[in-house]
């Protein structure tokens, strides 16, 4: 099985030379220390930390899972907890926290990296202290000083791990109609009665505290969205000066059995009375939510990204070594008794869609990372608006796009390994279990698309989409002095205007035909994300085209990142043109057929 290794050199080529984040932190108040120097120092340790004490834990939590016992805890899969112990004790979870509450109060974007390696390594694993980054920009951002005082600090630290508690057994994405109750208590709390499923990290034997963020209807309340409010519900009750009090009644019912991600506890949550505090105002608790949910949902496009790296690490890496076949133009192992499989063109078609697809997700979610670095460092208003408005159109996309071609790559890295990797020895068909889950947690592949194309896009009439095209644009009149880019440039225009034009098309199809969003919308979002990446690939190029033109010793490297750029320009990119024929198609081949025409 090979070893997972932290992608350090493009991830610095991506945060250093393509997005120049050094030049970012300079931009932003209270990040004078931030340099390249520290951000290296960091990029080492984790990955040491990653490639020796997590990524070893990977097959032992998919092949051991976790246990509900008798006495209602989880035990994790041995070795989990102490690892979760290193990484607490490394301050690893203070990376990019408020110094108010003991965070390094370091920009969101230096623990990108962390994230990456650490969910690549080990996704069962990350999601522990995963979610617990949701929680706290939930309570920070709508808690009250009091909550705020009681919860941030244990959390920050590690010590305290978060949930998020939203579906039911009965409503899957519909919140509308969950049924959980809070009602008002005397001692100014709320008792939460109720139960909640697919709960990730919902009840585990990792740290001191489970610190719940959950979703419940008060007696009064309105019906539908508009009657939720949002509560936090610990495992145990806090003492007033922050101790652990007493078990608060809220249990594990039972665990999922999954198809994946078996290292991690994902929860059916029954709460009996149990003991909340109300988030803010009530009624508004998916409102606050989205706070919460908007992280996961860039968390989720990480995942898909780990999926591709560590689908595309096992796959050269058994490419590389396997011998079958010779060459159709001629041996390439005259001394062997076959060629290596790397060799053979459709093996470097599924090796290169995962590199030009890796790659160019890393730089997608990257970027993102720098946008979330202006909306919450700033001090510069029409900045972090512009942030805000081109997070809401990215988000979407990052989580939807990044985890249905992590999934494909995950497929492909197995294909590359042939009947090898369809049993467990080699890790790779791990990798396609655990990854499916991404395209249906923090909200399906179809609702990302509806929220990307219906509420964002077209919400705006389009206005959303002005920044982004407007960016494109600008950087294919900046590049234009690299001739050997000119090519792409031309495509990128033209796929840049067509996705404008194309954006109006729907709207007016949707003015007469209602249905007409839901048929385009998960195509809409394809495109997007192509176009997108893209945007990224000619960018990689122009960078690598100037250091070599400058002298490096890396040569081999940089020529890899054009030929890649032109792999994706001339074999994936055209993916959009069906894309755009299936979105001009309109909704009558889906909706003519009658339900009862659905007949075996």
């Amino acid at each position: 099985m090979t070893p997972y290794k932290a992608p350090l050199r493009d991830i610095r080529f991506v945060t250093q030379e393509l997005l120049n984040y050094e030049k970012h932190y300079e931009s932003l108040p209270d990040c004078d220390e931030v340099n390249l120097e520290l951000f290296d120092s960091i990029l080492d340790e984790i990955a040491k930390f990653t490639e020796e004490v997590v990524a070893p834990l990977n097959a032992v939590g998919d092949q051991v899972g976790c246990e509900l016992r008798e006495d209602g805890e989880v035990e994790t899969p041995p070795g989990f907890k102490e690892a979760y112990q290193q990484y607490v004790e490394g301050g690893w979870p203070t990376l990019d926290q408020p110094a108010r509450y003991g965070g390094q109060d370091l920009p969101m974007s230096i623990g990108l990296p962390m994230r990456e390696m650490s969910g690549t390594a080990n996704w069962s694993w990350s999601m522990y202290g995963g979610l617990s980054h949701g929680a706290m920009e939930t309570i920070n951002e709508h808690g009250s000083e009091e909550q705020k005082d009681l919860f941030m600090e244990p959390l920050v630290s590690g010590r305290w791990t978060g949930t998020m508690c939203l579906t039911e057994a009965h409503c899957g994405t519909d919140l509308g109609l969950l049924k959980t109750k809070a009602e008002p208590a005397l001692d100014g709390a709320y008792r939460i009665t109720g139960s909640k499923i697919f709960i990730s990290s919902g009840e585990h034997d990792m740290a001191e505290n489970i610190v719940h963020i959950v979703l419940a209807r008060l007696a009064d309340s309105p019906p539908g969205t508009k009657g939720i409010s949002l509560f936090i519900v610990p495992k145990y009750l806090c003492n007033e000066d922050g101790s652990i009090g007493e078990r608060n009644g809220v249990t594990c019912g039972a665990l999922e059995h999954k198809m994946g991600i078996h290292g991690n506890a994902t929860c059916v949550m029954n709460f009996d009375g149990a003991t909340g505090y109300l988030i803010g105002e009530p009624n508004k608790g998916l409102q606050y939510m989205f706070t919460f949910m908007n992280f996961a949902r860039l968390g989720t496009g990480l995942q898909g990204l780990a999926h591709s790296e560590l689908a595309l690490q096992k796959s050269v890496a058994y490419s590389r070594d396997r011998l079958q076949m010779r060459s159709l133009s001629g041996p390439k192992n005259p001394q062997g008794p076959a060629d290596p499989i790397i060799v053979h063109p459709d093996v470097r078609r599924m090796l290169l869609t995962q590199k030009a697809l890796t790659e160019g997700g890393r730089a997608l979610i990257y970027f993102t990372g720098k946008l979330g670095d202006i909306l919450t460092k700033s001090d510069d208003p029409a900045a972090r608006e512009l942030a805000d408005q081109s997070l809401g159109v990215l988000t979407p996309i990052v989580k939807a796009f990044l985890t249905e071609t992590g999934f494909e790559c995950a497929n492909l890295g197995l294909q590359c390994f042939g009947g090898h990797g369809y049993i467990a020895e080699w890790g790779v068909e791990q990798n396609v279990r655990d990854a499916r889950i991404g395209m249906l947690y923090e909200g399906t592949t179809g609702i990302q698309a509806l929220d990307l194309l219906g509420r964002k896009v077209l919400g705006t009439r389009g206005k959303a989409l002005d920044p982004i095209i407007g960016a494109i644009l600008e950087f294919c009149r900046r590049s234009q002095d690299c001739k050997e880019l000119r090519p792409h440039l031309k495509t990128l225009r033209q796929l840049t205007k067509q996705w404008k034009s194309l954006t109006r098309k729907i709207g007016f199809a949707a003015m007469r035909d209602r249905d007409a969003v839901g048929a385009a919308s998960v195509d809409y979002m394809m495109y997007s994300g192509y176009l997108l990446l893209a945007v990224a690939w000619a960018a990689s190029a122009r960078v690598a085209r100037k250091k070599l033109e400058e002298g490096t010793s890396e040569t081999a490297f940089y020529e890899s990142k054009i030929r890649t750029a032109d792999f994706y320009f001339a074999k994936l990119l055209p993916r959009t043109t069906s894309l755009y024929e299936t979105m001009i198609a309109g909704s009558d081949t889906l909706m003519s057929i009658d339900e009862d025409q659905f007949v075996f």
